[in-house]
């Protein structure tokens, strides 16, 4: 098992790589609070913005004089509106995220788990306050912080598939669920559901094994979910591989769809692509930017 350090070492390797992350807050409540990076806003802050003329109303003590000596007209010197934003994550402990497909690949677990803690090294490097969803681990700053959720993330739980956690959100917060979304789709509408509601706006990215992807089976197969609690032996697998297809098709769409009723993005990655990759998607959505699967 991947001890906290080492996976903490992992993921300081992806976050290095990347400029701090930015959470956009897009409304000012609840979890607003002043922090360590600028927003193109003018208000409370220590930052420089922008030169603009004196205007009635402004105080004397806002006026640059020097800016001002340069002309006729008084300007005032404004700051950036520093504001940090609450991130909450939700990786999937389940016992099917323990799966690969081959030795050369990472797990679906370990890939969540490196991606997650990356993602919060960032935002908290960024000003930004992260924990875990639900009651356990609650948004705060710091290298303790990212040692806790280091911590946190290599617990495994027995259960094949674990639901996504979705009590105690922050209204107006963000959110970053990581998992293979492989369980009852009723439990992420039910998380999504219960963070629009709350004005919880988040990514979901979908992890998956190559070999899901591709279902390279045939003859006789024998199918065991990573947990035990699953079985089903097959002679012929490759006869399973269109209906299997269709189903993951299906499941994707039902997952973009929700996505777009909660005002969520979706985004698809793969083990055997490089961890940077899903990070960079990570950054980008978070960001505010165009993401790309």
């Amino acid at each position: 098992m991947i001890t906290p350090l080492a996976l903490r070492e992992k993921a300081e390797t992806q976050a290095a790589r990347l400029p701090a992350l930015l959470a956009r807050a897009e409304q000012l409540a609840g979890a607003v609070l002043l922090g360590e990076h600028g927003r193109r806003r003018a208000g409370m802050g220590d930052d420089f913005w922008q030169y603009r003329p004196a205007q009635i109303g402004d105080s004397r003590r806002m006026i640059d004089h020097r800016r001002s000596a340069m002309g006729d007209v008084q300007f005032v010197r404004e700051r950036e509106w520093q504001i940090a934003q609450s991130v909450m994550l939700w990786v999937d402990q389940g016992a099917a995220m323990r799966f690969a497909s081959n030795d050369n690949l990472p797990s679906k677990a370990e890939r969540a788990r490196v991606l997650g803690l990356a993602c919060a090294i960032l935002l908290i490097r960024g000003g930004e306050r992260v924990g875990l969803t639900g009651t356990r681990l609650p948004p705060r700053r710091g290298n303790a912080q990212i040692l806790r959720l280091a911590e946190m993330f290599t617990e495994d739980a027995d259960a094949d598939y674990e639901p996504p956690e979705h009590r105690a959100m922050i209204p107006h917060a963000r959110a970053v669920f990581i998992s293979d979304f492989m369980g009852n789709i009723d439990d992420v509408k039910t998380a999504l559901t219960k963070a629009a509601d709350r004005g919880v706006r988040g990514v979901l990215l979908h992890v998956l094994d190559p070999a899901e992807e591709a279902f390279p089976f045939r003859g006789r197969t024998i199918f065991e979910s990573v947990g035990g609690t699953l079985e089903h032996e097959t002679l012929k697998a490759s006869d399973l591989k269109d209906r299997y297809l269709a189903r993951l098709a299906e499941r994707k769409a039902e997952l973009q769809h929700l996505c777009g009723v909660a005002g969520w993005q979706y985004g698809l990655h793969h083990t055997d692509h490089t961890a940077q990759s899903g990070l960079l998607w990570l950054w980008r959505a978070l960001d505010g930017g165009r993401a790309r699967t």
